[in-house]
């Protein structure tokens, strides 16, 4: 028995005092309404309408399940009006998480123009490296940096993003002072800023080098230097300052190179690409405020781009 569709007609043969105009009210043969009206008493164990041929009234707890059963299907209402209204216009927090350089160089300050689009839509971001569990940790959608490996399960859905490029630069001043790189193994007799690893990395103990692809086809090419920082804009703040080469993200020394701060180098060799994706949870019933973020990351960062 659907209880929802027996208190609803209950309701109505009750306002309109009769089974047949309740029947009309619900498209429903007299018979029928009888039949789900019996149904509903059978199942909660008493009457609820005394019935003769010439009226009906309610009992005691008819009248007070009356009551009740208005209550009820106001609130059903309600939720549905408010799924309604949900689907149809984006509305609420959004929680999302980013890697550290995307999300301050690229997802930041596109976000500018995602919520002028979608102005009742509140974000929170939240900026780490760290791999996060979207359901566990309260996310609804995760753009991750990398080969997405064992991290992505049947319950996520992976929309792939432009890749991640990296680029070889150094600062005028550096190059002024310690000459031009002609081929990657020059990268031997020069300071190299490299990446500093925690202490439970598995790879604090390897051998620093860097690889790119050429007219050779792909090489390695071991690299030293002097210093070594654990964050991407703390290398990037060491290069402008004239201490080295760096190998970073293209998003985040292009702008440095539009204005002169930093030189590109080794322009016959390209430095690898990392894949880029955006992670949400799978949901058959997807809500409009996730919809539109995942609609305006994929249109705005789009590996087809």
């Amino acid at each position: 028995m659907d209880i929802f569709k027996a208190m609803t007609i209950f309701i109505r043969v009750v306002d309109t005092g009769s089974l047949t105009a309740a029947a009309a009210q619900c498209d429903l043969s007299p018979t029928m309404v009888g039949n789900h009206l019996q149904a509903l008493e059978e199942h909660l164990g008493t009457r609820l309408i005394n019935r003769t041929t010439r009226r009906q009234h309610l009992t005691e707890f008819g009248k007070a399940y009356y009551e009740r059963c208005m209550e009820i299907l106001g609130l059903v209402g309600d939720a549905e009006a408010l799924a309604l209204e949900t689907q149809s216009s984006p509305k609420g927090r959004l929680r999302v998480t980013a890697s550290a350089t995307f999300g301050t160089e690229r997802l930041i300050p596109a976000l500018a123009d995602y919520t002028a689009r979608y102005p009742k839509v509140d974000i929170d971001v939240v900026i780490t490296d760290t791999v996060v569990d979207l359901a566990e940790d309260g996310f609804e959608a995760a753009i991750r940096l990398g080969n997405l490996g064992d991290q992505h399960g049947a319950d996520l859905v992976a929309r792939p993003l432009a890749p991640y490029q990296l680029m070889l630069c150094a600062a005028p001043a550096y190059l002024a002072q310690h000459g031009e790189l002609r081929r990657p193994e020059d990268l031997a007799q020069h300071n190299c800023l490299a990446y500093a690893y925690s202490s439970r990395s598995e790879w604090r103990s390897a051998q620093p080098s860097w690889r790119m692809t050429g007219p050779e086809g792909d090489i390695s090419v071991p690299i030293a230097g002097r210093m070594r920082v654990d964050s991407a804009q703390g290398l990037r703040r060491a290069a402008l300052a004239g201490m080295g080469i760096v190998m970073l993200p293209e998003i985040m020394l292009s702008q440095d190179i539009a204005d002169g701060h930093l030189v590109r180098l080794l322009h016959g060799y390209t430095p690898p690409s990392r894949p880029l994706h955006l992670i949400y949870l799978r949901d058959r019933r997807m809500s409009s405020k996730l919809r539109s973020f995942v609609d305006f990351v994929v249109e705005r960062f789009s590996a087809a781009l």
